[in-house]
């Protein structure tokens, strides 16, 4: 036996030719590199949009208003139809009611020594959609004060604006917090004065938030006005850049912050380019196995008289397969095996790099990559053996 594969190694290496294999081999280590490097870039993909590490606790969340025009004026209150309508959608996870305050008031500075008085209307969200973990946060009739959420916008507004325009200091948001300041709810039968105190500073909400209990409290007797339908939404998504979500805000005639939208349409540029890449790969593949289909066609060709002699001598076909295939399979395994291996370096310097700018991704390839990788190794195994044993019962020439 060992004789034999010898005159076998002598004959395939005789006919196949040293530059078409390398040729055949390097076409193959190409196409198998951009298929698993595509099918790792989708997972890299979906990292970057639904990995609990990537997930933004502001961007997340959008409020969610009736876009207004000429035609809506004075109605962009939303019925309970959009709201559950908008509760069906895949990409929301959950939707909270932003209770708007129906009832007039102010507030103002607790001491003449910080002077300090404006109008003011206030909302309130169910809890899970708050960013500020605060025990303060609740409220009853025998509470000692209001708890407030005020937007981080509202204190950069005092601190650059109104206060050099009113001659005021300057304030931090442990200086607000210690502030106790007046609130004048206005109601039919006269005035109600509380103690309100800012309990945490949002980057979510663009508004003054307060209790649900306080906001049920208020409405109910201080209300100018029954319309008590919600004029905005806040819903929370995996991904707020979604084309589906921009479509759907923009045909309802809905609205959200359009600095967190606005990547929707980006997103759609990227998403044909990784479908592209994997595309492109998979038609590289299918050119390299007809290359290397191709050469092995070739390489049992050429030495198909000799191959016909060694059958007439007693050698069997299936002696010849098992050849063919230690001949050409390892060469193979050994591409993919490299190509794995590559990508596996690629994918951690990328890692590295991302995670320095606070964005992550998987250390190593997925699993996916490694089914692909399997996979690919499957159906060459499969392509090869089918070939060989089609081209090694070629009919033998009539003597």
């Amino acid at each position: 036996m060992p004789e034999l594969n010898i005159l076998l190694k002598k004959i395939i290496r005789t006919g196949a030719g040293r530059n078409r294999h390398v040729m055949a081999m390097a076409g193959l280590t190409i196409a198998i590199l951009l298929i698993l490097a595509a099918v790792q870039i989708q997972a890299n993909y979906h990292d970057l949009l639904y990995n609990k590490n990537n997930q933004d606790s502001i961007a997340n969340f959008l409020v969610v208003n009736k876009t207004i025009t000429d035609q809506n004026l004075g109605t962009t209150g939303l019925t309970d139809h959009e709201i559950n309508d908008l509760r069906k959608q895949d990409f929301v996870e959950s939707v909270g009611l932003l209770t708007p305050s129906h009832f007039k008031a102010s507030i103002q500075s607790a001491s003449d020594r910080f002077p300090f008085y404006t109008d003011i209307a206030f909302e309130s969200v169910p809890q899970e959609f708050i960013d500020i973990a605060s025990k303060d946060w609740k409220w009853d009739e025998h509470a000692l004060f209001v708890p407030i959420i005020a937007p981080n916008m509202f204190l950069d507004f005092y601190n650059f604006q109104f206060s050099f325009s009113q001659g005021l200091p300057q304030l931090t948001q442990q200086v607000v917090k210690m502030i106790v300041f007046k609130i004048n709810v206005y109601g039919p039968n006269g005035m109600v004065t509380l103690n309100g105190r800012v309990v945490g500073f949002s980057d979510r909400i663009s508004s003054l938030l307060v209790p649900e209990e306080f906001m049920r409290w208020g409405n109910q007797f201080f209300a100018r006005n029954q319309d008590r339908k919600p004029s905005r939404i806040i819903i929370k998504t995996k991904d707020p850049g979604n084309p589906q979500l921009s479509s759907y805000l923009k045909e309802k005639n809905l609205s959200a912050d359009a600095d967190k939208t606005r990547f929707s349409r980006y997103r759609k540029i990227v998403d044909m380019v990784v479908n592209i890449s994997g595309v492109t790969g998979i038609i590289l593949l299918l050119f390299a196995l007809l290359v290397f289909t191709l050469f092995i066609q070739l390489t049992v060709a050429s030495s198909k008289e000799d191959i016909q002699l060694l059958i007439i001598l007693g050698i069997s076909p299936s002696q010849l397969h098992r050849f063919l295939m230690k001949r050409f399979l390892p060469g193979i395994l050994g591409i993919i095996l490299f190509s794995f291996v590559l990508l596996g370096f690629l994918q951690f310097f990328v890692h590295q790099i991302l995670s320095a700018r606070g964005i992550h991704i998987s250390v190593l390839p997925g699993k996916t990559t490694v089914f692909t990788a399997i996979l690919i190794a499957v159906t060459i195994g499969w392509v090869t053996s089918r070939s060989i044993k089609k081209y090694i019962h070629f009919p033998l020439t009539k003597v």
